[in-house]
């Protein structure tokens, strides 16, 4: 029993060297091991939040025409590294800068301007800080992803390319300044945990903006009104694209406790994981309720909504209510869809219902639902109407989403009516029957079937 024992430790101290650095007394400190931990924690979640943009290309791709396949694919990397790059030059700045002064701050952050972090963490630091960048920028580049559901099929190259840029510079970095980074927002108390307003809404409202100024996709709508059903061309790519978002999602919502620290994140997995199970689920009942048909793409949507909606309150809620928020997030993107189509506004990947809709519903519901234990837990804001704070945090809830959306969609419209009067928005009708692999990158995306179909209206 003795030896057993002794070849036990043996091996648990190769294994886990540090155990033995603690017994000689000349190891690393528990500070240093905690601050490695978080640090290995955070950009694991760090890569599946990046990992999301395999999840939007398969979406994207899955929900419109086999004739812009290749472009949806090669846009969403080009742009990727270009919101890189601004992020990293103007972006970060402007959203983490401590250096603006007191007054200053509440609404705009000054430094950091073309990041140049120490090389490791310093004493006292949590985690590194070049590992915080690399989770923001995540965040930042899947807030441009979202709004280019409406741009989809129609819109320029050079646009994307533009609007990046000012996105991903300005106006991401300053609604992020007001709820993260101690803006006018975060001295209020706005809970937004992981994002539903931050990250979501702000995408759904620039694709808002862009759905107005580049109008429906030809062939969508009839002269009587009448919509016609653009139809994806593929949707195994759109279920998987989900079942990608929702993996990549652990790290969205998870890796915004940014420690490892008692396992609180484990709680926020968890809570998110109800959430997006009742979104999935109610999408399909309510489609198959009202259509006499289970909508399969629905019910995608209703998955998505559901994550959107728990994002805000995934470290503030009980179980309970996390699955009630899924629920209505799923019931409320079904409905937003055809709201959407009754009003012309043509958006292909539903990135105004998933991503706005339930972005506001999930923001809304840390009013409702947020508990005492978990605001203490989390050290923001105060506990929801329902368990006895009143209507203060609601209205920071409401307050918070009307401003962030307005100045979303406002700085975005104006940027995008600037390049419509310079240099147009749209591709020509031409161009768009012909599809934008050809048009814009002169390929297709699937050369063979192309070919072969003897159409490129496919």
């Amino acid at each position: 029993m003795v030896k057993k024992s002794l070849v036990a430790l043996g091996a648990m101290l190769v294994l886990f060297p540090t155990m033995a650095f603690a017994a000689e007394g000349d190891g690393p400190s528990a500070a240093t091991l905690d601050m490695g931990l978080n640090a290995l924690w955070i950009l694991v979640a760090a890569i599946l939040v990046l990992l999301m943009q395999g999840g939007f290309i398969l979406l994207e791709t899955g929900s419109t025409r086999m004739k812009n396949a290749g472009h949806v694919a090669g846009k969403t990397i080009f742009t990727v590294g270009l919101v890189s790059l601004v992020y990293w030059a103007v972006g970060y700045g402007f959203a983490f800068g401590g250096d603006a002064g007191e007054s200053l701050n509440k609404f705009i952050g000054i430094g950091n301007f073309f990041f140049d972090p120490t090389i490791v963490a310093q004493d006292g630091e949590s985690f590194p800080s070049t590992i915080f960048f690399v989770f923001q920028l995540a965040f930042a580049a899947v807030s441009l992803s979202i709004a280019w559901g409406g741009f989809a099929e129609r819109a320029k190259l050079s646009v994307y390319l533009i609007f990046t840029l000012v996105f991903g510079s300005v106006i991401y970095p300053i609604i992020a300044h007001w709820i993260w980074g101690g803006g006018f927002l975060a001295e209020d108390g706005a809970q937004d945990y992981a994002g539903s307003t931050v990250v979501h809404l702000t995408g759904a409202m620039a694709a808002l903006a862009a759905t107005i100024l580049l109008k429906p996709r030809i062939g969508k709508y009839n002269k009587d009104g009448s919509a016609n059903e653009i139809l994806g061309h593929n949707q195994v790519f759109t279920s998987l694209a989900v079942l990608l978002l929702w993996v990549g999602w652990f790290g969205f919502n998870a890796g915004s406790a940014v420690a490892v620290g008692d396992g609180f994140f484990g709680y926020v997995a968890f809570t998110t994981q109800l959430g997006a199970a009742g979104g999935a689920v109610a999408a399909l009942l309510i489609s198959w309720l009202v259509k006499g048909k289970a909508d399969i793409g629905v019910t995608l949507n209703g998955a998505l909504a559901g994550l959107v909606a728990i994002t805000a309150s995934c470290a503030f809620v009980e179980p309970w209510a996390a699955v009630v928020i899924g629920l209505i997030a799923g019931v409320l993107v079904f409905f937003s869809q055809m709201f959407f189509e009754k009003i012309k506004a043509d958006d292909p990947i539903a990135a105004m219902s998933v991503h706005g809709a339930a972005g506001i519903w999930g923001t809304a519901a840390n009013g409702l639902f947020a508990t005492p234990a978990l605001v203490a837990q989390v050290g923001v804001g105060k506990e929801g109407l329902f368990y006895g704070g009143g209507g203060h945090q609601l209205w920071v809830q409401v307050e918070s989403f009307v401003i962030c959306g307005a100045f979303a969609f406002v700085a975005s419209f104006i940027v995008l009516w600037v390049i419509k009067q310079i240099i147009g928005l749209r591709v020509t009708e031409e161009q768009e029957i012909i599809g934008l692999d050809l048009s814009e990158h002169g390929n297709y995306g699937y050369p063979e079937a192309l070919k072969k179909s003897g159409t490129l209206n496919v």
